[in-house]
């Protein structure tokens, strides 16, 4: 089984001049560089020192730890902890999570 990636032309971002949104949490704010393709969302994101989420996740995403230290919390109490080259899996509505950060933390998440 695979993803299929249809209509969408080669193309490059320059994630430098892609627009920086600001999302507020619990704690903290993430800032988010978002391009869409199709049905395709893809982020650079950036949490502050001492982010905690304002709600438990129940969107899918792939998502690759670039810098910092992300945690994941699951609804069941399950608790991962990711650094830089390391990445999380998870489908829609299939596991609430929630992330924090102590140091601040870089992502690629694609959802």
């Amino acid at each position: 089984m695979h993803l299929d990636i249809t209509d969408l032309p080669f193309g490059v971002t320059n994630w430098a001049e892609v627009e920086k949104t600001e999302h507020t949490g619990e704690q903290g704010v993430a800032y988010w560089q978002t391009r869409q393709f199709g049905e395709i969302r893809v982020r650079m994101v950036e949490y502050s020192p001492g982010y905690l989420a304002d709600h438990w996740c129940a969107k899918g995403h792939i998502l690759l730890c670039l810098e910092g230290e992300l945690h994941t919390e699951l609804e069941d109490g399950r608790r991962f902890v990711l650094h830089p080259g390391t990445s999380y899996q998870v489908a829609d509505n299939a596991e609430l999570h929630r992330s924090s950060t102590e140091q601040g933390a870089k992502l690629f998440v694609v959802d």
